[in-house]
Order: structure tokens, then C-alpha cells, then sequence
């Protein structure tokens, strides 16, 4: 819920004053071009591209003014969202995490330090392309809370630790997969995520 479009696209109309965090664990976690392979529990499985920034030292309670020292690179991801549970889950009021935290359903891309990039976390423009088609395209400078803002955040209730990952939210234009299609995620034109749906 991190850009004001994607609200609009799901159909969330309440006023968003805080960044909305949930976990993956580690075993989502789908990286150097393996597959994504459609897990049987879902008939509806949408992409949410994003960028995502790798965390490089411990911290707890960051000032959003020291938090650009706490990550040093940055990729593009999927996070892979079961829809149909995520909205089952939603409607009664329970925690939607298993729609969203199953095996292999964080894809993460190469990363690559941020000043190779132009250096503003906030000024970067990525893009998801299937089969050759460019389907979802966004801007950081479009964030509603920004990265430095969202690490601040969480570090508020839990330490954050090398290596830790921050998807960052994903704009407007995701939409289901299906097997077969190919998967290329890029940040300017860069491509740093490549991979097939299964």
C-alpha cells in the first residue's frame, strides 16, 4: 500500500497514516533465476513488482535522517501474492501472511550498489515486462512513504540485521501469472530479474 494508485486498484479507500509491514520468511525467498512454480493452494497468483533494498547493518529505533546509512544496494522483486486467499483471509478478518509468505514467493534480482544507479533511492524508475511486454512500470519518487521513512519505521518494533530485505511496495498494474510466461524485471534499463513462470 505504498503507492496511492495500487490503493485504488484493490479497492482500499481508508486514509493510510502509517506504512502497512508484514514477513516473509526466509524460505521465500527465490533468487538467481530459478523458476516459479504455481503452488496447487492458489488459482489466482499476481506479480507485485517492487524495489527492494538489502540492509548492511544492524539497527534498532533509526532516525529517518541517519536511515540511508543502514543499506547499501538495491534490486527488483516480485512479491508473489496468492489473491484469491489474500482476499478470503481479508473478509474474515484474519491475518493474510500465508497468502503471501509461501515458498518462493519473494523473487529477488541481482543486486547492485545504488550509486551505480544515479544514487537517489527516490528516483528510480523500474519496470516488469512479460513475455516482451512491459505490464507494470513505476517510480520511487512516487512512494507514499519513502525508504528511508519505511526502515525508521519497522526498526521501531524490531531490530533490523545485515542482509535483511525491504520490499518497498509495488505501483499500479499487477495482475495474475500463468505458466509458460517470462518474467524480466528492471530498474531503468537495467535488467537485474529474469525468470519463468512453471
Amino acid at each position: 500500500m505504498n503507492y496511492a494508485l495500487h490503493k485504488v486498484e484493490l479497492g482500499h479507500t481508508e486514509e493510510i497514516t502509517e506504512p502497512v509491514i508484514f514477513l516473509k520468511p526466509d524460505s521465500a525467498i527465490l533468487r538467481d533465476g530459478k523458476p516459479f512454480f504455481l503452488p496447487d493452494f492458489s488459482q489466482e497468483i499476481h506479480y507485485e513488482t517492487e524495489v527492494v533494498v538489502r540492509i548492511s547493518r544492524l539497527g534498532k529505533c533509526i532516525s529517518p535522517r541517519f536511515a540511508h546509512r543502514y543499506y547499501d544496494a538495491v534490486t527488483v522483486g516480485i512479491d508473489f501474492t496468492a489473491r484469491d486467499l489474500q482476499r478470503r483471509f481479508r473478509s474474515q478478518g484474519h491475518p493474510w501472511e500465508l497468502s503471501k509468505g509461501f515458498d518462493n514467493s519473494a523473487a529477488i534480482g541481482t543486486f547492485v550498489p545504488l550509486e551505480e544507479l544515479g544514487g537517489d533511492v527516490q528516483q528510480l524508475d523500474f519496470h516488469l515486462d512479460i513475455d516482451g511486454q512491459c505490464v507494470q512500470r513505476g517510480c520511487t519518487a512516487d512512494m507514499l512513504f519513502s525508504v528511508d521513512q519505511i526502515i525508521a519505521y519497522v526498526s521501531r518494533f524490531m531490530t533490523l540485521k545485515m542482509g535483511d530485505l525491504i520490499y518497498t511496495g509495488t505501483p499500479v498494474g499487477v495482475g495474475p501469472v500463468a505458466i509458460g510466461q517470462h518474467l524480466e524485471g528492471y530498474i531503468g534499463e537495467r535488467k537485474l530479474l529474469d525468470l519463468h513462470i512453471r
